[in-house]
């Protein structure tokens, strides 16, 4: 298997090595977090989670931002990946790319959505390097989303099939992978569906944890004589309540993003409510646990990317560029490509087997008893162990 090369002519894409380097901000971070003040109780104390992030949650997750919390140590780590930016049709594009030393590697890409960023996969980047005792190790491929972090904003009509297109000549003509395989969650399980669908002769085999298609409702799931599994009941009543409760932030971000981008911009404290209520309520009830890494840390570090970069705008269009990123009929993928899927009790949605089947060549699906919605940081070892299964269903021939 070729365990591809930088392209042959790297000027054509610009191709730099790239290191963070954001600490000259962090003064101006600070003074805007000890200057903003918050209400001294909560208007309504028992409101519970469902109705937003909870002042008290705020008011600690704040305070930690502004004393505590160690940026420099953060990016420290985070620049422990190899990291790179390529122009690919004129859209500056970040990524980190880690090989592993076996010449067998399978070629990765992993893809992040909002409110995540590749700092999502951080726990999972360099173990998927290693070679395990079955001798299957992975170079590692993590972008960020066009108007994400580091990549640059695209123009408004800027769609997640015209990412995946971007991000397959990021793949195979910059770092020269003839064949690769994928990983996807959020809107990441959008741009990832579209490649595993148009570019199947590259992408030979694809792994989810999250899908672009709305789960089927009690109604459908009883008309298709599909029983949820203990594990799975609790999923569907996360995603009942998500979808009743939950797609405020959904519908201001696909309606009026330029409201929300423009309002909270400046705003730390702002980001921090809408940002952080989101990973709060997301995860595992158990995040901060093992396996669970999801800390305050890394809810502070994954937010303060956003503000750093200046990039909360650009993010949330990603929404009203894409009003039908989660569709409703499901289609199948003309590929043969095997398809891998991992459900997480506290993600936004179930998807029963019977489903998954429905829109490509399932051949792994696995239930899992903790982890949310960011499962990278929630339940590190099981989405490595899972994406290790792709080893056993990637074919090139």
């Amino acid at each position: 298997m070729a365990t591809g090369t930088w392209a042959h002519d790297s000027s054509k894409f610009k191709l730099q090595p790239f290191r963070i380097d954001l600490g000259g901000e962090i003064p101006r971070l600070k003074s805007l977090l000890n200057n903003t003040r918050l209400p001294a109780k909560a208007l309504y104390s028992d409101a519970g989670p469902q109705k937003g992030i909870e002042l008290d949650v705020l008011r600690d997750l704040k305070t930690e931002w502004s004393t505590t919390f160690d940026w420099e140590a953060q990016q420290a780590e985070l620049n422990q990946l190899a990291q790179f930016t390529a122009v690919i049709e004129g859209q500056t594009v970040h990524f980190v790319h880690e090989k592993s030393t076996d010449p067998d590697a399978i070629p990765l890409i992993l893809l992040h959505g909002w409110p995540g960023s590749f700092h999502e996969f951080l726990p999972i980047v360099k173990p998927l390097t290693q070679v395990n005792e079955k001798n299957v190790s992975f170079n590692v491929v993590v972008p960020s989303l066009p108007g994400f972090v580091f990549s640059s904003a695209p123009p408004a009509n800027w769609t997640f099939d015209d990412t995946a297109r971007i991000f397959n000549a990021l793949m195979t003509d910059v770092l020269g992978y003839s064949v690769y395989a994928l990983h996807g969650t959020d809107w990441g399980g959008a741009v990832g569906y579209s490649m595993y669908s148009s570019f199947n002769t590259t992408v030979r085999a694809a792994h989810f944890s999250f899908l672009p298609f709305f789960p089927p409702s009690a109604e459908e799931l009883a008309e298709n004589n599909i029983t949820l599994s203990e594990i799975q009941k609790v999923t569907q009543e996360f995603y009942i309540e998500w979808r009743t409760t939950g797609m405020g932030y959904f519908i201001e971000q696909t309606t009026k993003p330029n409201d929300i981008g423009l309002a909270l911009y400046d705003s730390p404290v702002g980001q921090l409510a809408w940002i952080g209520g989101k990973f709060k309520l997301w995860s595992d009830p158990r995040a901060g646990t093992p396996p669970s890494v999801l800390t305050n840390t890394a809810i502070l570090t994954s937010i303060s990317l956003y503000f750093l970069t200046e990039s909360f705008s650009s993010s949330v269009w990603s929404y009203a560029q894409n009003p039908d990123g989660i569709k409703t009929v499901y289609s199948r993928a003309p590929t043969d490509a095997p398809l891998l899927f991992s459900q997480f009790p506290y993600d936004l949605g179930p998807w029963p087997e019977e489903y998954v089947a429905k829109i490509g060549n399932l051949v792994s699906y696995k239930l899992h008893d903790f982890g949310g919605h960011f499962a990278g940081l929630d339940n590190p070892p099981a989405l490595i162990e899972d994406i290790r299964d792709i080893a056993m269903y990637f074919n090139i021939e």
